[in-house]
C-alpha cells in the first residue's frame, strides 16, 4: 500500500502547492511511482504540472462524485513515474455537496482505496482552509507535511491547526501522524524571518525538516510556465533545496538516497517521458 502524504496548512500563500509539486517530481525522479491529487479547487497543482483541464477531461471531482472510476480520471504528466488526479472549479461545490453525504469525512478515503496499491507515494495538495475538503484529505492520509512561511502571522493558527489534526486522529484516522514542517520562502537577510524560524523550531522540534526552502524568483516563476522547478531551472537554489528535501523525506522512511547524494542528478530531459 502507498503512503498518502497530505500537504496542508490553513494559511494560504505558504508554498503548499509548490512543495507538493516539486516533492512529487523529486520522488518520481528516484523511480518511485508517485501520484499528485489536486484537492484544491484553485487547481494550481494541475496547471503547475502543465495539465490543461478542458471539456471532457475527468477530474477528482468526477471521481468523488462517482460519475467515473478513479482510474479513468488519472492522467500522466510529462514526468516519468508521476501521475496526477487533476481538478477544476467544480470541486469548489463539492464541500457543499458533501455535507449531506453519509460518512462525509471519508468520501476521498473511499474513493482512492482502489488505487492505493498502484503507487509508492500519493501526495495530496490541500486547499488553504480547514473545511470539509481538507478534513477528507487528512482522513485519507498517513502523514502530514506542513509548509510554514517565516513571517509574523506564520505562528498564528499553528496551535489550532495542530489541535484540529489531533482531533481528526482521535475521531477518524488513528494512523495519521505529523511527519513534519518545512520552512518555505525563507530569506535569511530579514531579522524577523530568523526570529520566526527559531520559534518554529521550538514549536516542532525534531519534526521540523532541516532543509529550508529559500525565497527564490525561479521557484515563483515556474508555475506560470506549467513546469516544476526541476524542468524550469534545475540549477536554481529552489531546485537544489527541493532535491535536498526529497532526500531528507526518503531518509525519514529508511529509504536510501546514497546514489543521489553522491552525484549531481540533473532532473531535466532524462526524467521526461518519450
Amino acid at each position: 500500500m502507498s503512503e498518502v502524504i497530505c500537504i496542508a496548512n490553513q494559511k494560504g500563500g505558504v508554498g503548499k502547492t509548490t512543495t507538493a509539486i516539486n516533492l512529487a517530481v523529486a520522488l518520481a525522479s528516484f523511480d518511485f511511482e508517485t501520484l499528485v491529487i489536486d484537492f484544491d479547487p484553485q487547481g494550481n497543482a494541475t496547471s503547475g504540472l502543465g495539465i490543461e483541464v478542458k471539456n471532457g477531461i475527468k477530474t477528482i471531482y468526477d471521481a468523488i462524485s462517482e460519475t467515473v472510476k478513479i482510474e479513468d480520471a488519472i492522467m500522466q504528466t510529462s514526468i516519468e513515474w508521476l501521475d496526477i488526479l487533476p481538478t477544476d472549479h467544480n470541486l469548489a461545490g463539492a464541500e457543499i455537496e458533501l455535507v449531506s453525504e453519509f460518512s462525509r469525512e471519508s468520501v476521498l478515503k473511499k474513493t482512492i482505496e482502489p488505487i492505493r496499491n498502484m503507487y509508492k507515494f500519493i501526495i495530496i495538495d490541500c486547499p488553504p482552509s480547514l473545511g470539509l475538503l481538507t478534513v477528507n484529505a487528512l482522513n485519507s492520509s498517513n502523514s502530514i507535511i506542513v509548509p510554514v512561511q517565516c513571517e509574523y502571522y506564520a505562528m498564528e493558527g499553528l496551535a489550532y491547526f495542530t489541535s484540529t489534526v489531533e482531533k481528526i486522529k482521535q475521531a477518524l484516522n488513528p494512523e495519521l501522524k505529523l511527519d513534519g514542517a518545512v520552512i518555505t520562502m525563507f530569506d535569511s537577510r530579514i531579522n524577523l524571518a530568523n526570529q520566526v524560524l527559531e520559534e518554529i523550531r521550538k514549536f516542532y522540534g525534531e519534526r521540523l525538516y532541516k532543509t529550508v526552502i529559500p525565497r527564490n524568483i525561479r521557484l515563483a516563476e515556474s508555475p506560470s510556465f506549467g513546469q516544476p522547478i526541476f524542468i524550469y531551472d534545475p540549477t536554481s537554489r529552489g531546485a537544489k533545496a527541493y532535491k535536498n528535501l526529497a532526500v531528507e523525506f526518503l531518509s525519514r522512511r529508511g529509504l536510501s538516497a546514497d546514489d543521489y547524494s553522491k552525484s549531481e542528478i540533473s532532473m531535466t530531459d532524462e526524467f521526461l517521458m518519450d
